[in-house]
């Protein structure tokens, strides 16, 4: 397992346990690594305080120093180191209303939401996984780290997090983490729209899209719309994993406008008029269908016509395929 660490994560470890601290590779980053994933993020975990770290690596960037992580890029690869922690309340049902460091792994483990993020690698590349997690691979089943109500009440975002993960890994969640989803929905109404519609989007591009049907059955998403219908999910998974075709595809299904998603204006306008979106992705230009001979209006017929061509043949979006197909207006 430590050959499958990239050298800027080894080296990270090695300065901080050179320095007489412990430093070890935790979370998501361990989790893909034994489902032999690629990884997107690195973290390591610390005894060293942010100070600390800071001191063995100067330019290391403060992008969560008040929760205990500072960021080091080594050849081009940021790792987030973050000090071992306990934490206090939610208030806000976000963010833990102080933070503890301390030199304790397991605690630090504790904290963390599924089983599947609540691992580390040791120095000689053994996994530490104190609460099973490995088992729940094998499971291929998320689970919650200690109480699921507890996990769910604090941090209303794990909710998303969750189905989210689920939909990406082809994972199922446990029935008591699942209830507690169902009980904390209430508490999604504190995040922002920007956020919800972040997760969600995820979510339909994943290779299980149909996991949207888990967020409306949690009534994750009733801020936005609650004429939710019966729908057939997994016709979600028959159409290409491309935003505008997903988005589009759920609200065709579900009966629920665009505009009531949060979803970023670029998205809502090829939903809503997708023959604008194919007609800027032509390989023609109306510049240049002008230099062809055409004016005015007929230009835009001519666009519109092409962009249904390309619709229904793709492979067609080529200058000279275009110009073929438009030989009824040349």
């Amino acid at each position: 397992m430590r050959g499958s660490l990239p050298k800027a994560v080894r080296d990270c470890c090695a300065a901080l346990r050179g320095a007489g601290f412990e430093a070890c590779p935790v979370g998501g980053c361990v989790r893909d690594l034994l489902l032999g994933r690629p990884v997107r993020d690195w973290g390591a975990a610390t005894s060293a305080r942010p100070e600390q770290i800071e001191e063995i690596f100067p330019a290391a960037a403060p992008t969560g120093r008040a929760y205990g992580t500072v960021t080091v890029e080594r050849e081009g690869i940021p790792v987030q180191l973050t000090t071992f922690r306990r934490e206090g309340p939610y208030s806000d049902g976000r963010r833990p209303d102080w933070v503890e460091f301390h030199t304790d792994l397991t605690s630090d483990l504790a904290r963390r939401d599924f089983t599947v993020n609540a691992m580390a690698l040791g120095e000689r590349g053994e996994v530490i996984d104190p609460f099973g997690g490995q088992e729940d691979l094998a499971r291929r089943l998320l689970r919650t780290v200690g109480d699921p109500m507890e996990r769910f009440s604090q941090d209303a975002l794990r909710i998303l997090r969750g189905v989210r993960l689920a939909a990406q890994l082809g994972f199922s969640l446990d029935g008591p983490a699942r209830a507690a989803m169902a009980a904390c929905a209430g508490g999604l109404a504190r995040l922002s729209p920007q956020r919800v519609g972040r997760e969600m989007e995820a979510v339909l591009l994943s290779p299980r899209p149909q996991a949207a049907g888990e967020l409306v059955a949690l009534e994750a998403l009733n801020r936005f719309w609650d004429g939710w219908r019966p729908c057939q999910w997994e016709t979600l998974a028959q159409t290409p994993p491309e935003e505008a075709a997903r988005w589009g595809a759920f609200c065709a299904l579900t009966g629920c406008p665009i505009s009531a998603l949060p979803v970023t204006r670029r998205v809502r306008l090829a939903v809503e008029q997708p023959l604008r979106a194919q007609i800027s992705g032509l390989a023609l230009s109306g510049g240049q269908l002008r230099e062809f001979g055409l004016e005015g209006p007929e230009i835009g017929r001519a666009q519109r016509y092409l962009a249904r061509h390309v619709q229904r043949r793709p492979e067609d979006n080529t200058p000279a395929a275009l110009l073929r197909a438009l030989a009824p207006f040349l």
